[in-house]
């Protein structure tokens, strides 16, 4: 019994695994056709997003109308979480403008503390004193990478400080989505999720958007670079609540940390740029740091799940939860 159980839960943590990185690499697609758009002097970090949100909207909305359904959680909510996501894709899309790709993919797992700190305080999870050395770990070896562009010539862009500055920034808007919609995913639908964020997002960034996408200069390469952006975001978008319904926000976050590797192999072959030796201390402490957690990790479930299908109140979930003692009665 004990064996069967080992088998099961090696298989499910390396499908989890390999999703994870199907997922850290839409990640880092994103961020090397957003680089190439800003390569081109496009600044319209909105209009680029817009397109994205119009895409989720389209598609699962278009599953949402097909079930009739009523929504299984408030619009308003829903409203929140869209805005909070425009303000993080803009904050650390903007960063591209000043930074470069590796310090950007890098600073950007600063969403891990933050993820941390908010599934502590509101969902309720609890992290092992070596859990969170792991996580301190990775995040002691993101504040290399700043260490690296104060240098002189260290990791490129016009203004490599500011641009640090704005994608941690960002990273807050992002741990506060990721924690949102990880709590929406495990108790409710993910399709609804991703419609509603899509409608919402779009709407949001239309409102943002001003003048912005009037100055945008088209021509065959943005074109295209828009296009790969779209759709490697709406992947990254599509496959994320999978991880975190498996998972969580933290593991996520974690997982995605191997995106860094495919930025530091895309400016190196492609880019054709030199890249500091601190990087490659950073992503060696960052490792270590993931290993830590991933090996000390706990259940990776979490929260229990509530089915996608069962638009049950909390309320029928209060007055059963003296049948199910285990069931953590804040969640």
């Amino acid at each position: 019994m004990n064996v069967s159980w080992r088998s099961h839960l090696t298989v499910r943590t390396l499908y989890l695994l390999f999703l994870g990185q199907v997922v850290s690499f839409a990640l880092a697609l994103s961020s090397f056709t957003f680089s190439l758009i800003a390569d081109l002097g496009v600044d319209a970090p909105l209009t680029q997003m817009l397109f994205v949100y119009l895409g989720l909207a389209l598609v699962y909305g278009s599953i949402m109308l097909c079930r009739r359904r009523r929504l299984l959680v408030p619009w308003y909510w829903y409203l929140i979480l869209g805005c909070v996501d425009v303000q993080g894709n803009y904050l650390v899309n903007k960063a591209y403008q000043y930074s470069s790709i590796t310090s950007v993919t890098l600073l950007d797992c600063w969403t891990i503390a933050w993820v941390i700190v908010l599934t502590w305080i509101f969902l309720g999870t609890r992290y092992s004193l070596w859990q969170l050395f792991g996580a301190a770990l990775s995040v002691l070896g993101l504040g290399l990478v700043m260490l690296s562009d104060a240098g002189a010539g260290g990791g490129g862009g016009s203004k490599p400080l500011l641009g640090d500055v704005i994608v941690i920034a960002g990273t807050v808007f992002f741990a506060v989505s990721n924690v949102a919609e990880e709590f929406c995913v495990k108790k409710k639908d993910r399709v609804e999720v991703l419609a509603m964020l899509g409608l919402f997002g779009a709407l949001v960034s239309v409102i943002e958007i001003g003048e912005s996408a009037e100055s945008i200069q088209w021509s065959t390469d943005g074109i295209l670079a828009f296009v790969g952006f779209t759709a490697s975001c709406f992947m990254f978008y599509s496959l994320v609540p999978f991880v975190l319904k498996m998972s969580g926000a933290t593991m996520f976050n974690l997982s995605a940390l191997t995106s860094d590797m495919w930025a530091v192999v895309v400016r190196i072959f492609l880019y054709r740029q030199e890249v500091d030796w601190l990087y490659y201390l950073a992503f060696s402490v960052v490792i270590i740091g993931v290993v830590i957690y991933s090996v000390i990790e706990k259940d990776p479930d979490g929260a229990p799940a509530v089915d996608e299908g069962n638009p049950t109140c909390y309320r029928v979930l209060s007055d059963e939860s003296a049948v199910d003692l285990d069931e953590p009665s804040h969640l």
